[in-house]
């Protein structure tokens, strides 16, 4: 058998060619696809975030490693293919990242705002964009995106070309009526017009968070860490006086959530 390779990104492709290898290569890789293979990529890549949120940084060591895995996982079986290897995803992000940064690597003064930077950003994808002739305004926002995020990418897209409420009080005037329309639907409607009327009210409060300059992925996992770490207290609490949030009443429970919040939880 050859020896691997000791520099380490040629070892890393040379593990995964042999991984791929159709005769003495791994079963379970072996039959993956793009497609089998695309929701580990997703986990990958919120993994590398939960270490990040978390500040573990020998634990964001090994997740980049898993996430470079999956980079070199899909070009490999890209190259398989006949379709591109993984000197031409290198090249091709290098020439994207360079043509996106005519300010670093061009002649344009970089005596710009980050602000400024940003802007021009957007006009250089959207004149790719162009290029690519993919269709309207909303073409190419990846449908593979959490839902909360590509609604808000959504409603940056048609914002740019003037489709938009002007004024945030418009927003929250909407998210009001969407939300009776909610609570209309509960009694009356089918559980697929309820979950209907649940999108459509997510999909405006997802709006508000862009008026409002937050990101609602960030904001939500927020909401989320406070939740756990308030429960986590409630647990804990129950827990020092031999019981637990199955034994316990919701206005016990409720007593001790107001306590964690008082407690800066």
């Amino acid at each position: 058998m050859t020896a691997l390779p000791t520099n380490p990104m040629p070892r890393l492709r040379a593990i995964m060619a042999r991984l791929r290898d159709p005769v003495h290569g791994c079963p379970w890789d072996v039959e993956q696809s793009f497609a089998s293979i695309a929701p580990y990529t997703i986990e990958e890549a919120y993994e590398v975030a939960d270490a990040i949120a978390r500040g573990d940084m020998e634990e964001l060591k090994g997740e980049l490693g898993d996430l470079l895995f999956q980079s070199v996982f899909h070009a490999q079986m890209a190259e398989d293919e006949g379709l591109f290897d993984f000197d031409d995803v290198a090249r091709a992000i290098g020439d994207k990242m360079i043509a996106r940064h005519p300010h670093v690597f061009g002649s344009e003064s970089n005596a710009k705002s980050a602000e400024q930077q940003v802007r021009d950003w957007e006009a250089v994808k959207e004149a790719e964009r162009a290029a690519k002739a993919r269709g309207g305004v909303l073409a190419d926002v990846a449908l593979g995106l959490p839902a909360l995020m590509r609604a808000e990418k959504l409603q940056k897209r048609a914002a740019r070309v003037g489709f938009d409420w002007p004024e945030i009080d418009m927003v929250i005037n909407k998210i009001a009526e969407e939300a009776q329309e909610l609570a209309d639907a509960r009694d009356t409607l089918p559980p697929a017009k309820v979950a209907e009327e649940m999108g459509d009210l997510l999909f405006v409060m997802a709006n508000l968070a862009r008026h409002l300059k937050v990101d609602p992925e960030e904001a939500l996992r927020g909401a989320n860490a406070k939740f756990v770490r308030r429960f986590a207290y409630i647990e804990q609490e129950l827990a020092a006086r031999s019981s637990s949030p199955e034994d316990s009443t919701l206005e016990e429970m409720d007593a001790l959530w107001d306590a964690a919040k008082a407690n800066g939880l």
